[in-house]
C-alpha cells in the first residue's frame, strides 16, 4: 500500500515540474515583451487616464499627470479634454466632441498661395464658384446670331431626336422680328420640319421637339440643316442664317440629349464655281507652332456618274518648296454634291517655314476599291506660292494670330494624270 502511495506521488511530483517549467518560462517571456513594447512617455505629454484590473477610469481633478507603471501606452494631447461618460459595469469611455461645433479659426501662416482662404476651418466661396457659361454673353462681331439644339439618337428603335430650345441676338432686317426655323436631315433636300412661328422677339425661345425616322447605318453620313427664316406681315420668308450639324459618333453617344449651340452662317450669294466650292478655316499659333485647318464643307462638286464611286472626302496636305510634308483626309460621305465635314486638322511648322509653306486641299469620289477621282484642289499660302483670294486668306490668317479665318474657294480642275 505504502508503495502504491509512493508511485501516485512520484508521478505527480514527475508531471508537475514540467508544468511548473513550463510556467515560469512563459511569464519570463511575457515580462521580456512587455518592456519591449512599452512605449515611452513623449516629452510634455501627460497621462489622462489609467486601466485598473482591466478597466478604464476617468481622470481626478486636482491630480498630477503621470503614466501609470501598469498603463503600456500615453494619451495623446488632442484627446485630453474629451468628455467622459459612464457605461456599462462601472467602465469609463471618452465621448466625441459635438461634430457640429465649427474648430476655433487659426490664421494661416501664408495667404499669398491661397488668396482670401486664410482662415483654417472655414470655407472659402471663392473656390466654389462655378465657371461661367460664356456662351450667351460672348457673341463675335458681325454675328448673325446663335441656336442653342439638342441631339439624342435612339438606336433600337433608329429614330433621331431633336430638340430646338432657343436664338439669340437675330440680325432682324426691320423692327419687328417674327423667326422659325426648318429642319432638315441632309443629303434629303425635300423633306423638312418646321417650328411655330414667334412673333416680335429677336431672342425667341422654342422648346419643341422633332423626330427623324433614320437608320443606324447611314445615321453618320447624315447632316442636321436649321434654316432660321424671319417670317414678314405678307407670309414670306426671308433667310436669316444656317446652322450646319454634321451627326457624328461621338455626338451620338450616351444615353442622354447633348444640348449643343452654334452661330448662324450667312448664304453663300455665289454661284457655284465649274467644279465646286470649298470652304475651310485656317488658324496660325505662334506660340504653340500649330497651323490648324477646319474643313467645313463642300458644294456643287461634279460626281462621276459611274456608281461604283461611292463616296467624297478631302485630303489636306501641309507642303514646303512644293514637296509634301504631312498628308491627313476627312471622314468619306456617301454620294452627296454638297458634303458636310467639319473636321479639324493641325500642322506643326515654325514660323520661319511660313514663308516657303503651302495648304493643299483636294476633294477626292473614292470607289469601291483603291479606285479614285480627284474632284479639285486648292491651294492656299504665300505670294511664292499663290495669288488672289488664297493669298488672302492666308496673309488675313497671318495678321489674326488664334483666330478661326473662314473663307470659300472654288476648286481648280485637277491636274492631268
Amino acid at each position: 500500500m505504502a508503495e502504491q502511495v509512493a508511485l501516485v506521488i512520484g508521478g505527480l511530483a514527475g508531471g508537475l515540474l514540467p508544468l511548473l517549467l513550463l510556467i515560469w518560462v512563459s511569464c519570463c517571456l511575457w515580462k521580456k515583451l512587455r518592456a519591449t513594447f512599452t512605449y515611452e512617455e513623449l516629452p510634455g505629454s501627460t497621462a489622462a487616464s489609467g486601466i485598473q484590473g482591466g478597466k478604464l477610469y476617468p481622470p481626478h481633478a486636482g491630480t498630477q499627470p503621470s503614466r501609470p507603471p501598469g498603463v503600456p501606452f500615453v494619451v495623446l494631447p488632442s484627446l485630453q479634454d474629451r468628455d467622459w461618460v459612464p457605461l456599462h459595469r462601472g467602465e469609463w469611455a471618452q465621448a466625441p466632441r459635438d461634430p457640429r461645433l465649427a474648430p476655433e479659426p487659426m490664421r494661416h501662416p501664408s495667404r499669398g498661395s491661397f488668396g482670401n482662404a486664410g482662415m483654417m476651418g472655414t470655407i472659402n466661396p471663392e473656390l466654389y464658384k462655378f465657371l461661367e457659361d460664356k456662351s450667351e454673353t460672348d457673341f463675335p462681331e458681325g454675328c448673325l446670331g446663335r441656336l442653342w439644339f439638342s441631339v439624342e439618337y435612339q438606336q433600337e428603335a433608329e429614330r433621331l431626336l431633336v430638340g430646338l430650345i432657343k436664338a439669340q441676338r437675330l440680325q432682324i432686317p426691320s423692327e419687328t422680328c417674327s423667326p422659325l426655323v426648318k429642319l432638315h436631315l441632309l443629303p434629303d433636300e425635300r423633306c423638312f420640319l418646321q417650328s411655330k412661328t414667334k412673333c416680335k422677339t429677336s431672342n425667341p425661345q422654342f422648346d419643341e421637339h422633332f423626330i427623324f425616322q433614320v437608320s443606324s447605318k447611314s445615321i453618320t453620313q447624315r447632316v442636321l440643316r436649321f434654316s432660321v427664316y424671319h417670317v414678314d406681315r405678307q407670309r414670306k420668308h426671308q433667310l436669316l442664317g444656317q446652322v450646319f450639324f454634321p451627326l457624328r459618333n461621338e455626338t451620338l453617344a450616351g444615353d442622354c440629349p447633348h444640348v449643343i449651340w452654334r452661330d448662324l452662317e450667312a448664304e453663300s450669294r455665289e454661284p457655284p464655281s465649274e467644279f465646286g466650292d470649298l470652304q475651310f478655316c485656317l488658324s496660325y499659333n505662334d506660340c504653340l507652332c500649330l497651323l490648324t485647318v477646319v474643313v467645313l464643307r463642300a458644294k456643287g462638286l461634279r460626281l462621276q456618274k459611274d456608281p461604283s464611286f461611292v463616296s467624297v472626302f478631302v485630303k489636306v496636305s501641309l507642303m514646303n518648296h512644293n514637296k509634301v510634308v504631312k498628308c491627313k483626309k476627312t471622314s468619306a460621305v456617301l454620294g452627296s454634291a454638297n458634303p458636310v465635314y467639319s473636321e479639324t486638322f493641325s500642322f506643326r511648322a515654325d514660323p520661319v517655314e511660313l514663308d516657303t509653306a503651302s495648304l493643299s486641299l483636294t476633294v477626292v469620289q473614292s470607289a469601291r476599291g483603291e479606285t479614285s477621282h480627284q474632284l479639285g484642289r486648292v491651294v492656299v499660302g504665300p505670294y511664292m506660292c499663290t495669288r488672289g483670294r488664297q493669298l488672302e486668306h492666308w496673309n488675313e490668317m497671318l495678321s489674326k494670330p488664334k483666330e478661326l479665318v473662314k473663307c470659300w474657294h472654288a476648286l481648280c480642275p485637277p491636274p492631268e494624270p
